[in-house]
């Protein structure tokens, strides 16, 4: 009898613990990933800068090149930099931009990306795509998946809180994109991943219900595993699907439609996710991922980070603009203003100030 399998696209190596980053060249050459050592190695001028005189030394054969942001001519840039090297991989060390920056270049010149983030803003650092500023605003590029992940969590509790923070509203988000992706296949019969879906609604649960804070080691590697494994899910699922929902579609409106005020991505995701879990009438799960949210000290009301309640309706009002053909609770429901307002306002009285 056949065995019927498929193949999961999925880093070949993941390290997350405390002091993974001094053994990088080690563990790139015990998997083959670079056993020469000839890694081309985008940093920024901030954390991965400072991580280089740690790490230089065990890297020898390693050349480095300082990414200036997280635009699409940066990584052109890179790309065309990189292309003049004879490299095995490419190294992107930093935060998101420098990531999305090293797997886009990575791509362009074909080779593996590692990915080394000095944060857990969100759930870029282990999937199929890179985020870029581009003339039009911003652009999402598709690129393989990471050959390599490693976060040293040393270095994670180094960076600011708020960047923690991010990530974790990111990464419960999930559970309110799988939500939408369900009921786009209760109401258009659209195809559910279901490995993709489990992988995803997991690893949002597993931060949502983990009873420890940002300062603990054994949440932070939680919400790192949750993160990966998130990427992953997008990988399996072909699309953003399994991790992007109405809870993103709120927060592409609010960078839009206020690109000089807007939060960061996780801040924006977290609370979007909290009042589209209230929209789809979850009102006990939207109360309670609210009180996580806050707990973390992360944004549950548009208020807490700059809006009003007339720009948060506004948000939400044009927020399916934001990704035509993706069907969730927001096009079902397909509210007007004062439908919004009217919800908004119940939503904030269950949840408190």
């Amino acid at each position: 009898m056949p065995v019927l399998t498929r193949l999961i696209p999925s880093p070949l190596v993941v390290d997350i613990r405390p002091g993974a980053l001094d053994d990088l060249a080690c563990v790139l050459a015990d998997e083959r990933i670079s056993h020469s050592g000839r890694l081309a190695v985008a940093v920024s001028g901030g954390s991965g800068a400072r991580l280089r005189e740690r790490i230089s030394p065990s890297m020898p054969g390693a050349t480095w090149y300082e990414v200036g942001g997280g635009t699409l001519d940066d990584a052109v840039r890179l790309a065309g930099d990189i292309k003049a090297g004879h490299f095995d991989a490419v190294v992107g060390l930093g935060g998101g931009k420098i990531i999305d920056c090293a797997k886009f270049a990575a791509a362009r010149v074909g080779l593996p990306l590692v990915a080394v983030p000095t944060n857990l803003a969100h759930d870029g650092l282990c999937s199929p795509v890179a985020t870029l500023d581009n003339d039009a605003g911003r652009g999402s590029y598709g690129v393989p998946n990471p050959i390599a992940v490693v976060i040293d969590l040393d270095v994670i509790r180094e960076a600011p809180v708020r960047f923690v923070r991010a990530g974790i509203g990111d990464a419960i988000s999930n559970i309110n994109a799988i939500a939408d992706w369900e009921l786009a296949n209760r109401v258009k019969g659209e195809k559910i991943d279901g490995l993709a879906a489990a992988m995803a609604r997991q690893a949002g649960e597993a931060v949502l219900r983990h009873p420890a804070g940002v300062g603990d080691n054994g949440f932070l590697q939680v919400l790192a595993e949750a993160l990966v494994l998130t990427g992953v899910a997008m990988s399996i699922s072909g699309d953003s699907r399994p991790a992007s929902g109405s809870c993103h579609e709120i927060n592409h409106a609010f960078d839009l439609l206020f690109p000089k005020r807007a939060a960061s991505h996780g801040e924006q995701c977290g609370l979007g996710a909290a009042f589209a879990m209230w929209l789809r009438g979850a009102h006990e799960e939207s109360a309670h991922m609210a009180e996580v949210l806050r707990r973390h000290g992360l944004p549950v009301l548009p208020d807490e980070i700059g809006f009003t309640t007339d720009e948060f309706v506004k948000a939400v009002e044009f927020a399916p603009e934001t990704r035509p053909g993706r069907y969730t609770i927001l096009e079902h429901l397909d509210l007007n203003p004062e439908q919004i307002k009217d919800t908004y306002t119940d939503y904030v009285k269950a949840i408190g100030s």
